[in-house]
């Protein structure tokens, strides 16, 4: 395993096991008949992994995953265990540093796009609408302030790349990358799972203003919850307390690494700056907030 000066795991290695497939901030292990993820403490902006983590932060994505695979009871998902007891021997010298951050999870023939939902007006969709009226070409009615909630949650998915930007499409090119009943499946599923997130995440006082999800097929062609869901990474989280339409509301999300970034001149090229310790001890209380409340 290999962690930083902060001790956070930025890469893992099994022995007796292939190297994984790194992802921003995952690695994943092909172990035949199903899938490894393991959860490091590394944080990527603007597509650029920087070069020092965040701790815990890996453990913080899979609990909360977790946490909404048991809310979504009735929806599919590909987890198998995330319980390292039960994980094959294989496994069992790597079991400490896999503990709370690593999941088994079932193959899936991964649906090709990033299923995105917006209950709120932030970020680049406040940007595109102040000068087109429109969020990923979503025409959207006159008059909404920043940080604004929409009238209704809109789906705005956006291709799935290996390296770069994803980029947004329309439901018509989805329909056309996947076919139609995919797509319709896909937008309703996440514009559900969006809602019961967002009513549950009010009761304990967060404020989910976008997220993206994944989904797969499984071998019987069932559309399936996948990767991770509802997380800090993959959300745009917001205190309720402190919430007022109109001005940018603090974040229990990245959004504060990206700010830090943009406040240091950052190009959004690589290579990415180090993170000062107190940009890392903030972002890790950040995550840490948003898990102990939603799961409170």
């Amino acid at each position: 395993m290999k962690y930083d000066e902060n001790r956070a795991l930025l890469a893992t290695e099994i022995p007796g096991l292939t190297s994984p497939q790194r992802g921003k901030v995952r690695d994943v292990y092909d172990l035949g008949d199903k899938l490894l993820f393991v959860a490091t403490d590394r944080i990527s902006a603007f597509d650029c992994v920087m070069p020092n983590g965040i701790p815990d932060k890996g453990k913080v994505l899979t609990q909360l995953s977790l946490f909404w695979f048991d809310f979504f009871a009735d929806t599919p998902n590909h987890l198998i265990t995330a319980d390292v007891d039960d994980f094959p021997p294989t496994l069992a010298a790597a079991k400490d540093d896999l503990r709370d951050r690593a999941m088994l999870v079932k193959k899936l023939r991964i649906v090709p796009v990033e299923c995105v939902v917006r209950g709120y007006l932030a970020g680049s969709g406040w940007k595109e609408y102040q000068q087109q009226g429109t969020v990923c070409g979503t025409p959207l009615r006159a008059g909404y302030a920043n940080c604004e909630r929409l009238d209704q949650p809109i789906f705005t998915p956006t291709t799935k790349e290996s390296s770069g930007h994803d980029m947004p499409i329309s439901f018509a090119e989805l329909s056309d990358k996947v076919g139609a009943d995919l797509a319709q499946q896909l937008q309703d599923m996440a514009l559900d799972l969006y809602l019961q997130a967002a009513d549950y995440a009010l009761t304990r006082d967060i404020i989910i203003a976008d997220t993206k999800f994944e989904f797969g097929l499984d071998e019987n062609g069932v559309l399936t919850l996948a990767d991770e869901v509802l997380t800090p990474d993959s959300s745009r989280f917001w205190p309720a307390a402190s919430y007022q339409p109109g001005q940018n509301p603090p974040s229990l999300d990245k959004q504060f690494v990206r700010d830090w970034l943009d406040g240091v001149g950052f190009n959004h090229q690589p290579p990415a700056p180090k993170l000062p310790a107190d940009v890392v001890t903030q972002t890790r209380e950040k995550y840490l907030t948003a898990l102990e409340q939603l799961r409170a």
